[in-house]
């Protein structure tokens, strides 16, 4: 499981150093693609695996099903930490993120997110209400 909220800067050539917490559990590898809101989202590759095939078991004919396989399959590199703990983020990935030097790692369960660090402030502003509500019908029986 992946808890918490680090803060991390990206160095000259892209690199990021994956907090000390969570470094262990992705040491062996990890798969890193384009998230949900802009950020990117690392994944164990046994539980990518699964995300991967309940999208490839989706409709091909549905438009948004092969949209989100084609983003899925297409954004996604697998990497495996260095000696330091870090792992280079492409530029297509910087860009889609919009990652510049400050960025925060948080833990979201059952994958880690790298966001820049004014977009993340700027989310965790904006949906805290909304976190402290508790509210919403997807939530369902969480709660």
């Amino acid at each position: 499981m992946f808890l918490g909220t680090y803060t991390h800067k990206l160095d000259d050539k892209g690199r990021l150093t994956l907090p000390a917490k969570i470094r262990d559990q992705l040491a062996e590898g990890m798969m890193v693609t384009r998230g949900q809101d802009r950020c990117l989202a690392i994944y164990l590759p046994v539980d990518f695996t699964g995300l991967a095939q309940r999208a490839a078991a989706a409709s091909k004919v549905d438009e948004k099903a092969r949209m989100f396989q084609r983003g899925l399959a297409s954004s996604t590199e697998e990497m495996t930490p260095d000696g330091q703990g870090r792992i280079t983020l492409s530029g297509k990935h910087r860009e889609y993120a919009g990652l510049t030097k400050n960025c925060v790692v948080i833990g979201n369960i059952d994958h880690v997110e790298i966001w820049d660090a004014d977009a993340w402030e700027q989310y965790d502003n904006q949906h805290e209400e909304s976190f402290s509500r508790a509210d919403n019908p997807a939530l369902g029986a969480i709660l």
